[in-house]
């Protein structure tokens, strides 16, 4: 089933509690934009695309919430929900895309109130719908390049559960698996919140792709020693120069893979560039709660000593020099990337 889908008959929506898999698979109805927003920022919902899927609803609750008798009135009530959905989660550059485009297409509209909850609801699920067919785009042109045999790295996750369906850099892997090449996984931990050992290791056993998970700081050894030839990732939002934010540790596995001569791809649809944004350095960085790398235990165990403290970024900037190229649902996007990638997203928006 989909991440994030509308219940038409309850008029809510509904996403996966990723924070309980692999243990438990549960599904959360919210009929408040409000906590949508606090499922954003607590992460029952995570990945760029999964993430705009999510607020676009959300400005669907808000519509249905508002008591707006009047149009102008119900899109200030929209405009204030957007702020508070936009707020969840800095980094994400789908999430600011997929609000704008709901705002300006009820700019756009005349009508009733109630006209235009059904213009925000039909954006919402248009964005959803979209999202699935273009990484299944991104996924042909990615496996193109993955040969049978090839041992991959893959970092966090970018699957399914990452987007509404289907996925990005695990989309590509899944492909390459369907079209029947034979593919082994390397996955990373990916800590402090283990989206790679509890995401992406479960995801790739419900497609019976084989996989070994490897703490994060393996991953150089196996490029030296020659044991991997592809590296893939996605990212939360890529500069115009193709400087790419994505979850910590890209950045280290990047720059191991371009020193051990391993082409490293970053995977993402084309609203994840933000043309916007000049260089990596302008992209926030969100740190998360220091509770997220304190309070891991093991055997029962608090890892951390007593008083310990810690910092938590949740992203790094891989600058795109590190990069082979950004497979996107246009096509591989090779350097130069400011002029490359300026021509992908621009493809997109006239097609």
């Amino acid at each position: 089933m989909r991440t994030v889908s509308w219940d038409y008959d309850k008029q809510t929506l509904i996403m996966i509690d990723q924070r309980i898999l692999p243990g438990r698979f549960e599904l959360i109805h919210y009929s408040d934009y409000r906590d949508v927003a606090q499922a954003i920022t607590d992460m029952v919902v995570r990945g760029a695309p999964a993430i705009g899927a999510a607020a676009a609803f959300g400005l669907a609750l808000a519509a249905n919430q508002s008591r707006a008798e009047t149009a102008k009135t119900l899109r200030a009530d929209l405009k204030s929900a957007a702020e508070e959905l936009a707020a969840a989660r800095p980094t994400a550059v789908n999430l600011n895309w997929a609000l704008r485009r709901i705002l300006k297409v009820v700019g756009e509209t005349e009508g009733s109130p109630d006209e235009l909850r059904a213009v925000v609801l039909a954006e919402a699920q248009r964005i959803a719908d979209e999202d699935v067919e273009i990484n299944q785009r991104m996924a042909r042109h990615g496996a193109e390049l993955i040969n049978s045999g090839d041992v991959i790295i893959h970092h966090c996750n970018t699957g399914a559960l990452a987007t509404v369906d289907w996925g990005t850099a695990l989309g590509v892997i899944r492909m390459a698996h369907e079209q029947g090449k034979h593919i082994h996984v390397l996955v990373d931990e990916t800590r402090p919140r283990l989206q790679g050992a509890r995401l992406t290791a479960w995801e790739l056993s419900q497609y019976g792709i084989p996989y070994d998970i490897i703490s994060d700081n393996a991953a150089g050894y196996f490029l030296r020693t020659g044991q991997v030839q592809k590296v893939l990732f996605g990212a939360d939002r890529v500069a115009a120069n193709g400087d790419v934010a994505n979850k910590i540790g890209t950045y280290m596995l990047a720059l191991a893979a371009f020193d051990n001569g391993v082409p490293a791809y970053s995977v993402v649809p084309t609203s994840t560039v933000d043309l916007d944004t000049p260089t990596g350095e302008q992209i926030p960085i969100e740190e998360r709660p220091a509770d997220e790398v304190l309070d891991l235990q093991r055997q029962g165990e608090l890892l951390s000593p007593a008083g310990a403290t810690a910092r938590n970024p949740a992203f790094d900037i891989t600058p795109h020099r590190l990069l082979t190229g950004i497979i996107t649902e246009n096509g591989v996007v090779y350097p130069p990337f400011i002029e490359n990638l300026r021509k992908a997203v621009l493809a997109e928006q006239t097609a």
